[in-house]
């Protein structure tokens, strides 16, 4: 019975690999021809919509310095993709390398999840330079890709592919819940996402097939070890945030075109960090898909830890 319900569950996991590959050739898509299509982002109109960039929170800005705010969040939005989109893509190789000469059908699925995080980390350069164009300068990039990178992949591989998912699906829930209803979006912008959502579902599937499959090769001990790497990547995560947060309210400050207090900026930078903590932590840790698999995945008394990690945060 036992030898019966593996290979089923062997074939299931095939078939949703295949499943995976069919669906990136349909949807394949072009930055030039298809997202980008010779437009330039709208600055009379917001990047990200108010229930992302917590707009409700800058209880001291007019609707002219919320589009603003709107727009230097949703340039960090873009930034912060690309960021970490580095070490997704770099262990996304590293883990594809089990299957070079096993299932090939495993390999074509990672090859192009692969494929299509170099082109989104193309596509998020191209975005700050565009909108670097339209905006005053002085705008700071706390951290580097590479840099943050090396720190993720020094974790274990079971922490790395828990953070990966996690962030690939909320980008799913944000789309769907906030950037699709919008309509008073930059049309690129929006465009943007929505085209990077369509590639992103398909990655969230391959993240949670691949983070089981490294789950299954864990011995208790080790997937013990591997809930602290996930709990010390949220931690560090947040550190990026925290200084981005600091550095966008100071640009927001500078470019506003009117005096701003320490009392008001402190709010200001108090509302981004919030902003920023919704956005990468706390909306990917409430997804139900993501709690299911995680409670899925660790004992009771590991969730309790997470969630008592998080709880500063939350």
């Amino acid at each position: 019975m036992n030898a019966v319900v593996s290979i089923t569950a062997e074939q299931t996991s095939q078939q949703r690999y295949a499943k995976c590959i069919e669906v990136s050739k349909r949807i394949r898509w072009d930055i030039d021809r298809d997202v980008f299509r010779g437009r330039q982002f709208d600055f009379s109109r917001k990047f990200l919509p108010d229930g992302l960039a917590k707009a409700d929170s800058f209880t001291t800005l007019s609707a002219d310095e919320k589009r603003l705010m709107s727009q230097v969040q949703g340039r960090t939005y873009a930034y912060l993709f690309g960021l970490v989109e580095r070490f997704i893509n770099a262990k996304v190789l590293e883990i594809s390398r089990e299957h070079w000469l096993g299932d090939q059908v495993a390999l074509e699925a990672l090859v192009r999840f692969s494929d299509e995080e170099i082109k989104h980390q193309e596509m998020f350069r191209r975005i700050e330079e565009m909108v670097a164009a339209g905006m005053p300068e002085g705008y700071v990039q706390s951290a580097d890709a590479n840099a943050v990178a090396n720190a993720v992949l020094s974790k274990s591989t079971w922490a790395v592919l828990a953070l990966t998912c996690h962030i690939e699906l909320f980008t799913q829930a944000h789309y769907r819940q906030s950037i699709e209803p919008d309509d008073g979006l930059s049309e690129l912008y929006k465009d943007v996402f929505l085209y990077h959502w369509r590639e992103e579902s398909q990655h969230a599937i391959l993240d949670e097939l691949e983070w089981r499959r490294e789950h299954e090769r864990l011995s208790p001990l080790e997937r013990d070890q591997a809930v602290d790497d996930l709990i010390s990547l949220v931690g560090a995560v947040d550190g990026i945030l925290q200084a981005q947060a600091a550095s966008d309210t100071r640009y927001f400050v500078h470019i506003v075109g009117r005096p701003v207090d320490d009392r008001e900026q402190r709010q200001i930078n108090a509302a981004v960090l919030g902003a920023y903590r919704w956005q990468y932590i706390v909306s990917g840790v409430s997804e139900p898909r993501f709690q299911s698999i995680l409670g899925s995945l660790v004992t009771e008394q590991q969730l309790n830890r997470i969630q008592l990690a998080l709880a500063p945060i939350m």
